[in-house]
């Protein structure tokens, strides 16, 4: 599943620079994360960054994208394939 976060998000920064995939931006009012390009850091980490630097564990699995790990695999090969070089 790509990962989401929720309104108990304080806005503390600490979330956006760890994304390998820059899935993370600040939304009108909390820090919000792109389905489409959050592969729950698979081909990067082991685990998603964001989850293990977020002071108030706001960042759980989003329930409207299930993904296996195949399925965020792949997507990060699509991602890796777009960016530039």
């Amino acid at each position: 599943m790509a990962l989401m976060i929720t309104d108990e998000c304080i806005n503390c920064d600490v979330c956006e620079p760890e994304c390998p995939n820059q899935a993370i931006a600040l939304g009108p009012e909390i820090y919000r994360i792109d389905p489409h390009k959050c592969t729950e850091c698979v081909g990067h980490f082991d685990t998603p960054q964001c989850v293990q630097v977020c002071p108030v564990a706001c960042i759980p699995a989003d329930p409207q994208h299930p993904e296996d790990r195949t399925t965020l695999w792949q997507k990060f090969q699509r991602l890796r394939a777009m960016a530039p070089t």
